[in-house]
């Protein structure tokens, strides 16, 4: 008897997001819900992640009316999020209060199973969202976030993975953001993690495709008794995407699994992004292919964009080669944290700092904040050197608490500057909203009543290029050029003046 294999689809979230710069319109899903909730998923992953600032920021759509949208079209199928613990969708921590306010309303809006994950792997951040998620009698999957460094091995993870599961996880996911898990350790990991949490304990697997080894860790995962993995539809997949969702299905047959997935509806789903995917391309990303340095920078493809656009805006585009070589070295000095949102994004940022204006000469308020522990504590000893640094810089010490420990409650506050936005609702979802996104929520708030809007455009009309911002330089008489940078992390912009040394 053949043993049976789980899928989550990502066509509705992390695919788009990874391949369409997450900008992919409500109104071009909505064709496939019934497809997608007939074609026998274990769950279909549609919100969380960057959805959410997506949906705000560029679309012009509210992510809770896209979770209660889906909710109503997706009536038979689990839906599952994918939510930053303490940091919930936002790039700051927020106190207890809130968290556990947004855990509520999301479940109360139609959401079945919480992915959370922390990205220094600290399982402190993960305690309130975890036990949030238990509260609402929801599903709660704690998340390890998978990474390669000399510390990071199969019996800490499989330590981590207890941990979640005493702290009542239903399931445990490795997510592996970058594609590093090769299948060797995949099915070393899957085992050791059955082994120390109990052959009951699901085991939930999330890879990329990047560097074009993952489809065969999904089957050593199988092997070692993985119970769920995550594909999507091969329309949506590979490149930074994730491997395809029919592959795998064809890739069980005659091994003794399968899934209970039908595979016509999957081709269906399929075939209608294949035809809206090209009214995106002015978002694709420009890799496409395979790339196993990744094994070496471990750095994942949304990154590395990152990376490109912020070079490019200063006029260093040639200098790339030399932050991805930057990269490892901050990533240890900071203590080994696994790169993904938003530490990729905060490790990437300095690495681009230190090649342009030198070692540790300018830091990023994000970046002293990670050495100093308000993110959380890493699995790495910091260094030294580049912590007394940031405490000088920071004006403030280190810590060892759990960083949400430090919060006030915030609730009150936030709700009354949410109330006195033009637009607001008067619900505590719009109070949630502006807390994840203070900046960009009032301007969203004025302009919902107009309705959402598609990005995508006839691919027969040519996209006119964006211009990035050129770096300015100021001249004094007598002196070299003093020159002005503007660096764009999550949102916020780092304006920087650099001169000569003297």
């Amino acid at each position: 008897m053949s043993r049976v294999i789980e899928i989550t689809e990502l066509a509705l979230r992390d695919a788009h997001q990874s391949l369409l710069a997450t900008r992919m319109a409500l109104d071009d899903m909505i064709p496939v819900c019934e497809d997608i909730d007939n074609a026998g998923y274990w769950s279909v992953e549609c919100w969380g992640g960057a959805t959410f600032d997506s949906c705000i920021r560029f679309l012009n759509e509210d992510p809770w009316e896209r979770l209660r949208t889906f909710r109503k079209l997706l009536p038979k199928s689990r839906l599952q999020m994918l939510l930053r613990g303490q940091n919930l969708l936002g790039y700051r921590h927020y106190e207890d209060g809130v968290v556990q306010r947004f855990v509520e309303k999301s479940a109360e809006n139609g959401m079945d199973v919480f992915r959370v994950f922390d990205a220094l792997n600290d399982v402190r951040n993960l305690k309130t969202s975890i036990d949030a998620v238990k509260k609402t009698g929801k599903h709660a999957q704690g998340t390890i976030c998978y990474t390669i460094s000399p510390l990071h091995t199969v019996a800490a993870f499989a330590e981590m993975a207890q941990r979640l599961q005493e702290m009542g996880c239903d399931s445990i996911c490795i997510k592996d953001m970058a594609g590093l898990l090769k299948p060797q350790p995949a099915y070393d990991l899957v085992k050791g993690i059955k082994q120390r949490c109990g052959a009951s304990m699901l085991v939930h697997v999330h890879t990329h495709a990047t560097t074009g080894v993952t489809l065969v860790s999904l089957m050593k995962a199988i092997e070692a008794g993985c119970d769920i993995v995550d594909t999507a539809v091969s329309s949506l997949s590979l490149g930074p995407g994730h491997n395809p969702t029919e592959s795998l299905i064809e890739l069980l047959e005659g091994t003794g699994y399968e899934t209970r997935v039908d595979k016509e509806r999957v081709l269906r789903v399929s075939s209608h992004f294949a035809s809206i995917r090209p009214r995106y391309r002015e978002f694709f990303s420009e890799f496409t292919g395979v790339d196993t340095e990744i094994f070496k920078s471990q750095i994942p493809g949304g990154m590395i964009s990152n990376m490109e656009s912020q070079l490019k805006g200063q006029g260093a585009a040639d200098r790339l080669q030399e932050v991805l070589l930057e990269v490892p070295n901050v990533r240890k000095d900071a203590g080994y944290p696994p790169l993904v949102t938003p530490s990729s994004q905060i490790v990437g940022s300095q690495a681009v700092f230190n090649v342009l204006m030198g070692q540790y000469k300018v830091m990023t308020g994000e970046f002293a904040d990670l050495m100093l522990g308000y993110y959380g504590s890493t699995l790495g000893e910091k260094n030294p050197e580049v912590l007394k640094k940031a405490e000088a810089q920071a004006k403030k010490p280190a810590i060892t608490v759990r960083p949400a420990d430090l919060l006030k409650p915030e609730w009150e506050q936030l709700s009354t500057a949410a109330h006195a936005l033009e637009g607001n609702n008067g619900s505590d979802e719009d109070v949630l909203t502006y807390a994840m996104f203070p900046q960009v929520a009032p301007k969203f708030f004025k302009s919902r009543a107009e309705g959402r809007k598609n990005l995508g455009k006839d691919p027969a009309k040519k996209v006119p290029a964006t211009k990035a911002p050129a770096a300015a330089a100021a001249n004094e008489p007598g002196l070299a050029a003093k020159v002005n940078y503007v660096i764009t992390l999550n949102g916020k912009e780092h304006r920087v003046t650099v001169a000569p040394e003297k």
